[in-house]
């Protein structure tokens, strides 16, 4: 099953990589802005297969893929106790996100984009975000989960 997760992590990694998801941005990009895009990615992700995988490889998933942001954090070069910080500060952000994404729906466009604005450096009024993310909503909810298993995928949405 390891190399299943390790697919999905390089899937969602690669559509981190967007060259256009840092485009809109007031700053130059970080590393903390690329993690919260995968966090996104990630949140969306767990959104559309929750209720089509079971919660046990889910929580082997959601373990594996912070095990690997763990290990990113770690070549960064942080201590111990400040991959600690980090990990607790990444976990409780991806809480966050999911509040949201569950209700996505629901928000009206107001709500989505001070939602991005809350965690992205970019400008109130930029709806490029909402519009990439009901587009990658769909693209998820039209592939199953077994896709991203398989290899890392040309995506097109």
């Amino acid at each position: 099953m390891n190399k299943n997760f390790l697919n999905i992590y390089n899937n969602l990694i690669k559509l981190t990589r967007n060259k256009l998801l840092y485009k809109n941005k007031l700053n130059n990009e970080t590393f903390s802005d690329r993690l919260i895009i995968f966090l996104f990615h990630f949140a969306f992700f767990l959104k559309i297969y929750k209720n089509k995988s079971n919660k046990v490889e889910f929580q082997n998933l959601y373990d594996f893929i912070f095990y690997q942001i763990e290990l990113s954090i770690r070549e960064i070069g942080y201590g111990d106790s400040t991959v600690n910080k980090k990990m607790k500060e990444y976990i409780n952000l991806l809480y966050k996100i999911i509040d949201k994404v569950e209700l996505w729906e629901k928000l009206n466009l107001n709500e989505k984009i001070d939602f991005f604005s809350k965690f992205l450096d970019v400008t109130y009024e930029n709806s490029f975000y909402i519009d990439y993310f009901n587009k990658y909503s769909i693209y998820l909810s039209k592939k199953s989960f077994n896709y991203f298993t398989k290899d890392v995928i040309s995506h097109k949405f």
